[in-house]
């Protein structure tokens, strides 16, 4: 068993597309629209990928992520070479918040363009 995907709404479709393809390396899938008419993309590798929605506009932007309360903290993507992986987030305008290095894994946490936090982790 394993992930398939994570299905995220973005505030910016064309932005979350570069950012994702930047830092991970993914591939478009498929891009096109939610029968409700909402631009949509699929961005991953033939394992798995990030369904992501483009919010309406005008949606707020927040994202509220609180580890004492229920909901999604981040997830997290392994990586061969984390120090590359790193290296592209800063190319891509981001940066980690917190970089651990204990067993099984190093490990780094940033924000994507929404606000919405991921891992990436080297075992």
């Amino acid at each position: 068993m394993f992930l398939e995907h994570v299905n995220l709404t973005v505030a910016s479709l064309e932005r979350s597309i570069r950012f994702y393809q930047a830092v991970l390396r993914f591939d478009v899938r498929w891009k096109g629209h939610t029968k409700d008419g909402r631009p949509a993309a699929h961005v991953g590798d033939d394992r798995c990928y990030l369904a992501l929605f483009e919010a309406e506009p005008g949606d707020s932007n927040e994202v509220v992520q609180d580890y004492l309360k229920p909901g999604l903290n981040h997830f997290g993507f392994v990586v061969d070479d984390l120090d590359a992986a790193i290296g592209r987030l800063r190319a891509a305008g981001g940066s980690p918040h917190a970089e651990m290095d204990y067993e099984p894994g190093r490990r780094c946490y940033f924000m994507d363009p929404d606000g919405i936090e991921v891992e990436l982790v080297a075992y």
